[in-house]
């Protein structure tokens, strides 16, 4: 056995007393850990079992603290690399270490997480600060500070950036945690889904799924309120998740007091912890927020440009980062320098600062097909395809209570004889909006996505 293997045990106890690790910590991650191999200075440790998350956990806690104890003992430098047992008989240099990045994705998957929304990417300003410092904290000691904590604002300003933020801190320093991410129309679509199926399997399904993990993070709670069945679940999943001293991260467009139709049970516990609200972003931070996509894109933008978008995109961050995709993409199809002559061009349909947006049968008809997973032109088209009837229906009732357009004109758009029909789809959606709460959310969905000012 080489030096470290004969020095094992002293490295293990010496690493516990250097970086004063808890009996608790150290019998459960390091105690257990054996020696392996040493070649070309780069020390393999065995890690016992085949949980790939344990892996991902030791080598995110402890690598570098092994890396420098058995550097000094042995007044040697070491890399140092971890495997599990049942790689052990694999090909060794191959797996060493490497199912730390595929963990993390997995984790990352299973929670419902967007890899690009991290703390790392989060761009602070005085518009978001205090958000920011309450869902770190969160962050960093689910359920026992600020919870549940309620994150609120406009649409675009970066709460679901916050909140992925919070899901990806946990699980990169807490492997274990079961961390889950869910939007309102994905939660009452399951909870309809559930109703539907008319047996208590499926409802005991979806509130094990909900009301087991260590971290819920909820999007978009409005679009919840209003709907009976779906609220009530909610309201008994937050309530066990509390009272086990679980993390809740809730975000909404408006603060609890001011959501009319809320509940006052409801009102009540969504401000038992702390809500935090983020305002449209200053000039500083939007300019701020276009140089870092600019850095994370790799791509070349002149501060010209950036400041003529930062100065005249104010609506939202979703926008902003619209409307630098927009010129990159000009630029890239066009193989074109980017000048402000070119970005003024490219947005001149975006940058009208003193009019409000003009919505079109065109942009819904868009936003409609995109929501269904459909094509604009099957819309316009005179396919009777069943899965094309209800995005075409909503498309004539969207026409009607979002656009001045004649109903004769929206007959034309359509590719329909006449008026008639627009007036049966738009009876159709009407009627529906009675008693379908699935088709009450979807268009209370669809219609933040046209216009979400």
């Amino acid at each position: 056995m080489s030096d470290v293997g004969n020095n094992w045990e002293l490295i293990k106890e010496t690493l516990k007393k250097e970086y004063d690790l808890s009996i608790v910590a150290y019998n459960t991650w390091i105690a257990p850990l054996k020696f392996h191999s040493e070649k070309d200075d780069i020390i393999t440790i065995l890690i016992p079992g085949e949980q790939s998350h344990v892996l991902n956990y030791i080598v995110k806690k402890y690598k570098d603290f092994f890396q420098v104890t058995i550097s000094e003992i042995m007044d040697h430098s070491y890399d140092v690399h971890f495997i599990l047992e049942s790689q052990n008989n694999n090909n060794e240099e191959e797996n060493t270490d490497k199912p730390v990045e595929e963990t993390n994705s997995y984790l990352y998957k299973q929670a419902n997480l967007v890899a690009k929304y991290t703390f790392d990417n989060f761009v602070v300003g005085n518009n978001n600060n205090f958000a920011h410092s309450a869902a770190l904290a969160v962050a960093e000691s689910p359920g026992e500070v600020f919870n549940p904590l309620f994150i609120y604002g406009g649409s675009g300003l970066g709460k679901t950036h916050l909140m992925h933020s919070i899901g990806h801190y946990i699980l990169d320093n807490n492997p274990e945690m079961k961390v889950l991410y869910v939007n309102s129309e994905t939660f009452t679509n399951e909870v309809i889904e559930g109703i539907r199926s008319g047996n208590s399997s499926a409802m005991n399904k979806l509130r094990e799924k909900y009301r087991t993990v260590d971290v819920l993070l909820i999007d978009d709670i409005q679009f919840i309120i209003g709907k009976e069945s779906t609220q009530e679940e909610f309201f008994h999943t937050f309530n066990t998740l509390y009272e086990a001293g679980k993390a809740i991260i809730i975000s909404s467009d408006k603060h609890p007091k001011q959501m009319e139709t809320l509940d006052e049970r409801f009102s009540s516990r969504f401000q038992m912890g702390l809500p935090a609200d983020i305002q449209p972003p200053n000039y500083e931070t939007r300019a701020a927020i276009l140089y870092k996509i600019a850095e994370t894109t790799h791509k070349n933008v002149s501060s010209e440009i950036i400041e003529y978008i930062a100065t005249n995109i104010k609506s939202n961050i979703r926008e902003l980062e619209g409307a630098f995709n927009k010129v990159i993409a000009f630029s890239k199809i066009n193989n074109q320098s980017i000048s402000i002559e070119m970005a003024e061009e490219v947005l001149k349909d975006m940058i009208s600062p003193d009019k409000p947006k003009m919505i079109t049968p065109t942009i819904i008809i868009q936003v409609v097909a995109e929501h269904y997973g459909v094509k604009a032109e099957d819309i316009t088209s005179k396919k009777r395809n069943a899965e094309f009837v209800l995005p075409r229906q909503v498309v004539m009732y969207l026409c009607r209570e979002l656009t001045e357009v004649s109903l004769t004109n929206i007959a034309k758009i359509l590719d329909k004889k006449d008026h008639t029909t627009i007036m049966h789809g738009i009876s159709k959606i009407e009627e529906g909006l009675k008693t379908n709460t699935d088709l009450v959310n979807q268009i209370d969905i669809i219609k933040k996505k046209i216009n979400p000012i």
